[in-house]
């Protein structure tokens, strides 16, 4: 089972926490073709989840037509420096991935 990085990045400024996250996922239609003309097998992120200090701030349903190494970004009314964000995923294939970030001051 492949592992896909993760990049995070958090600031807060007047009361709001930006979060920008990049996903390394292949993000596969299940319509592009190799190179022998076999369609490659659909593989897409299903559910992102982010969360403040235990929280839930954002939960997104996504499907296949989201692209390869998607870019998330989102704010956080009410982020401070010190608030604790993780963002985690799950694809089709059950594959999963998490990432924690400490909100830094912008």
């Amino acid at each position: 089972m492949a592992s896909y990085p993760m990049r995070i990045r958090a600031r807060a400024k007047d009361g709001v926490a930006d979060i920008k996250v990049l996903i390394e996922h292949p993000m596969e239609t299940g319509l592009r073709k190799d190179a022998n003309g076999k369609l490659v097998p659909i593989h897409f992120i299903q559910n992102v989840v982010a969360t403040c200090n235990g929280k839930t701030v954002l939960n997104a349903q996504w499907s296949q037509a989201i692209s390869k190494n998607p870019f998330l970004g989102f704010k956080v009314k009410g982020g401070k420096p010190g608030d604790k964000v993780n963002v985690s995923w799950v694809d089709n294939e059950g594959m999963k991935g998490s990432i924690d970030a400490t909100v830094e001051k912008a």
